[in-house]
């Protein structure tokens, strides 16, 4: 029996050459319809299309027409032939996936040039987020596309990005199990709802697959570590009225160190400094706080000596101390700059035909994640305090007795024996089930699916015990404070034990795990009906109804003792959390229309209505979009979109708890005070005494509304010639009321309270009931004595309803076919995302600026791709081009060069089910573009890879 509504039986790759793939519930189209439309899609998905046009070249030639699925393209849910719509879509193939060397789905999906904005990944370990991969398309942020798996949407991944919003992670989902994935660049909530506010990312994974296929491959970097084992066995059965499909995959990753990069092994590898001027950190320093002196009392150089990684130097550019300092050089060097990670993951997916018009199915995944990860060294400072056994030279001269200190001592890896890994181990499933069908006699399709996703994560993390820490060095508060009365604790150091080395045993005893494990998961169900419901003269009238229920959970359960409140024995140093939990409940109901105007003419159009049940002060979001396709030739497209989106606030914008953090803050409070502007374009507040870290404590907020966009695409398609495509399409994207914490804003008017007046002059009641509330929100300290000048000391903060966000650009694509007798066939294509505006209005009434060029803004203005194929025989060659535009340098002062990489590969059946290959990424070893003003380690930009040349050998047998 022919499978209705599931795509045709999928081949093995080496077999499908000169055949066509059985279809059914078909619309017949004339040749010059399907090659504009094949056209299309080579505009998209280069290898894609080629295996079309291959089938469609070795079919009969007497055949003039040529049957195509009917299938739901991501941005609508309208079956239709046509792949290209009224918005532009990009599609990557399993192939594709495969033939540019890369392991993972995020490393395939980070090359699509419409990803332009920058992302803390696994490279920044002192993010919240060191264990997972997202994107960032258009550079709105990491949650503003909507990541669906089989047009359903996937759990978040448990911690927030960065602490405050929810993402997917792409580096959950199994590469084995993908058939294809789908990229609407545009807005799209009419049809999905919240989250499509920039586009969205379909992964569609197998079904109805024939046969079974071995994949295994090795790898290394040329550059040393990082050896990389993968095996994924992808197979299906399939009978007169059912079909099976599983796969199978095994990723094994070790860990790569900075020790292992020459370029960023220690603080010699900063380019805006000669080596003598190097200022590394501090391994060991008790900082005198009268006259910035460091105190030794056994002097630096036998100080420095008794620790083998500390080294005694002099910062000669100092204009207040130019003594000697103990400086950790190899700092960074511990810390991973890969995590080591050790993946499995199976998928299963079937289908039942139980009538003619019934259909069932299923599919699960499960992915299980073990990673280990390490941010570098561990270390131990104080705030001010009085040591009275530490005599200050500066004292000494007037018979003061003791010393005004802080201290900060770093334990190196010959201290901790190399201990401090952190261990995080993830779970996820994701579990759909349903039935379809159709009736009126086939004129209209129908689907039920009831779905669950869960995601968990444990984590595992070595930290001091604040208390015997601090004992260990200091022990107890002397009676009676500091001897000069300025309120400082008072204590006898510990020299023995600061001033020398500890054992790996002492340094065990001091610390303990910290242990956070969080949950999220959402249940789903569906119906969606499609179909024709009348004709016109022009056609028929396409129309696809749908109607949600969904529920959503998040937990987040951090150790206890990492609670900013807590106050138990046993609290942690130096490290706060992020807690929260809540539900939302969501119900959603929603039209698509598509009406033939005139034959060459098309119009599309949709609207939602969604309600939420959660904390939140959204309650419902309607939304609409309306799109034209215009075909004046057989060979080209004119189209166009327009619509609304929304963005509900993320849960943990709306159920955070109290929870603290560390951040830089601008205090604006302090530079006005001083007589400074901060308009002023020369920025007199740049320095070190109005921009410094603060501790904050943050909590979420339920009186937040909806995020609410619009999307604007307008472009064509045009099929030059038989085996050239070329299409241009610009984009505008807008978004109101983008959420984001009141940090900044709490500060400019906790300044004006302060005063007594605006930036502009205008009066402020300091007494007002807004006064009372912003200044209330911020702790300084007291002005007075010889080391207060009234800085911050904690804030609270909370996300609001505040800015607005808008961009434009364009996105161009190019391919051409070259078909030889005697030379093979070779497919060229280019792609091209320009940024044209990056806009954004922080506060209402602020003036809006375009940021894209600001010196301060690291995103790529611009990205560009290309490949080449050849195929010969039993060869196939790519050559993968990526360039990444120039971005600002470190100093603001000019920009760095762009960034270009080249992946090559050659792959030969060696039989007629065996395939050998060879991969090389990165081929001429690239790392980042030079920038000498760099200062702060790792001394380039997070978005550049310190991987290197990467190698992989690969083979695949199909068995059958």
């Amino acid at each position: 029996m022919p499978n209705r509504w599931g795509p045709a039986k999928q081949v093995n790759q080496s077999s499908a050459k000169g055949k066509v793939m059985a279809v059914s519930n078909t619309a017949r189209l004339q040749r010059s319809r399907l090659t504009a439309a094949l056209l299309s899609a080579l505009l998209l998905s280069t290898n894609a299309a080629i295996a079309q046009e291959r089938q469609e070249q070795n079919a009969s030639t007497d055949e003039q027409t040529t049957n195509l699925d009917q299938v739901v393209v991501t941005g609508s849910r309208i079956k239709r032939a046509e792949i290209e719509g009224p918005a532009p879509i990009t599609v990557i193939t399993a192939n594709d996936i495969e033939k540019e060397g890369f392991t993972t789905v995020y490393d395939a999906l980070n090359t699509l040039t419409q990803f332009t904005g920058s992302v803390q990944n696994e490279f920044n370990q002192n993010g919240f987020t060191p264990n997972a991969s997202f994107l960032n398309l258009r550079g709105l942020g990491p949650g503003y596309q909507l990541i669906l798996i089989n047009g359903r949407r996937a759990a978040d991944y448990p911690l927030p990005y960065n602490s405050e919003s929810n993402a997917v992670n792409l580096a959950n989902i199994p590469a084995a199990a993908i058939e294809r994935i789908e990229i609407l660049t545009g807005g799209a909530s009419a049809i999905y709802g919240s989250d499509a506010v920039a586009g969205v990312v379909n992964i569609i994974l197998k079904s109805n697959f024939d046969g079974d296929q071995l994949t295994v491959r090795a790898g290394t970097t040329t550059r040393g570590g990082g050896d990389t084992g993968q095996v994924q066995w992808v197979g299906g059965k399939t009978g007169e009225n059912w079909s099976v499909t599983y796969a199978f995959e095994s990723l094994e990753r070790e860990a790569l160190y900075a020790s292992q990069r020459d370029f960023m092994d220690s603080y010699f590898d900063d380019p805006s400094v000669p080596d003598q001027d190097v200022n590394p950190v501090e391994g060991l320093l008790a900082f005198d706080l009268f006259d910035s002196n460091r105190l030794f009392p056994d002097g630096a150089e036998t100080t420095c000596g008794r620790f083998g990684d500390f080294d005694t130097f002099f910062f000669e550019t100092s204009a207040v101390y130019t003594g000697p300092r103990c400086g950790y050089f190899g700092y960074p060097a511990t810390q991973a700059i890969r995590n080591s990670d050790s993946n499995q993951s199976f998928y299963v997916s079937g289908t039942m035909d139980f009538t003619d018009n019934l259909q069932g199915f299923a599919q699960l995944y499960h992915t299980r994640a073990k990673a280990k990860l390490t941010s570098g060294v561990q270390f131990w400072s104080t705030p001010g305090i009085y040591l009275a056994n530490v005599q200050s030279p500066f004292l000494e001269q007037f018979g003061v007795p003791g010393s005004y200190a802080q201290l900060q001592r770093i334990f190196t890896p010959a201290e901790t024996g190399n201990s401090l890994v952190t261990t995080i181990e993830e779970k996820s499933f994701d579990f759909a089930a349903g039935l379809r069908g159709t009736f009126a006699d086939g004129r209209f399709d129908w689907d039920a699916t009831l779905s669950r996703a869960q995601y968990e994560l444990d984590s595992r993390t070595p930290r001091f015990l604040a208390n015997p820490l601090q004992e260990y060095f200091l022990g107890q508060p002397l009676a009676g404070g500091d001897i000069l009365g300025y309120g400082y604790d008072a204590y006898n150091l510990n020299i023995d034990r600061f001033y020398n080395p500890i054992d790996p045993a002492t340094f065990a005893s001091l610390n303990t795990i910290v242990r956070d494990k969080a949950e999220t998961s959402v249940n789903q169900a569906s119906f969606v009906v499609s179909g024709d419901i009348f004709e016109l003269p022009a056609g028929s009238v396409g129309m696809a109804a749908v109607l949600e229920a969904a529920s959503q959970e998040y937990e987040i359960n951090p150790d206890p003792r990492t609670n900013p409140n807590y106050s138990g024995p046993e609290p942690i140093y130096n490290l706060t959390s992020t807690g929260g939990r809540g539900d939302r409940d969501r119900y959603a109901a929603g039209l698509e229309l598509s009406v033939p105007i005139l034959s060459s003419l098309k119009l599309n159009a949709a609207g939602r209505w969604d309600k939420y049940v959660d904390a939140s002060a959204i309650d419902n979001a309607s939304t609409w979009q309306v799109g034209l396709e215009w075909r004046p030739f057989s060979n080209l497209l004119i189209r166009g979109s327009h619509g609304t989106s929304f963005r509900a606030p993320d849960m943990h914008y709306v159920y955070a708890e109290e929870s603290g953090f560390f951040t830089s803050i601008f205090d604006e409070y302090k530079c006005r005070r001083d007589g400074f502007d901060p308009r002023d374009p020369s920025n007199p507040c740049s320095g070190a005494d109005y921009n410094y870290q603060v501790q904050g404590t943050r909590a979420g907020d339920r009186n937040l509304e909806a995020e609410k966009g619009k999307s604007t695409t307008v472009g064509f398609v045009w099929d030059v010639m038989d085996d050239m495509s070329l299409s241009l399409d610009y984009y505008a994207i807008e978004l109101r009321d983008a959420v984001a914490d009141i940090s900044g804003l709490l500060f400019r008017n906790e300044a004006d309270c302060l005063l007594g007046e605006t930036r502009e002059g205008a009066a402020v009641d300091p007494t007002s009931a807004a006064c009372q509330f912003y200044t209330g929100l911020v702790n300084r300290e007291d002005a007075g004595g010889p080391f207060n000048d009234g800085d911050v000391t904690e804030f609270r903060s909370f996300p609001i309803n505040q800015s607005l966000n808008r961009t434009s650009g364009i996105d161009a694509a190019w391919r051409y076919k070259l078909d030889t007798d005697r030379m093979g066939e070779f497919t060229f294509g280019l792609n091209w995302t320009h940024v044209l505006k990056l806009e954004q209005q922080e506060f209402e009434g602020e003036p809006v600026e375009d940021i894209r060029d600001h010196p301060q803004f690291f995103n790529n203005r611009s990205r560009i791709s290309g490949n080449v194929v050849w195929e010969k025989s039993d060869w196939t060659t790519a050559v993968y081009y990526t360039r990444w535009g120039s971005l600002p340098n470190w100093a603001e002062t000019g920009r760095i060069g762009p960034q270009i990489l080249w992946n090559l590969n050659v792959s030969k059946e060696i039989t007629e089910k065996a395939t050998l290959g060879l991969y090389v990424n990165n081929v001429f070893d690239r790392i980042h573009p030079r920038d000498d003003t760099f200062n702060t380690y790792p001394f380039f930009w997070r978005q550049f890879s310190p991987i290197g040349r990467e190698v992989f050998v690969q083979f695949d047998y199909k068995f059958n």
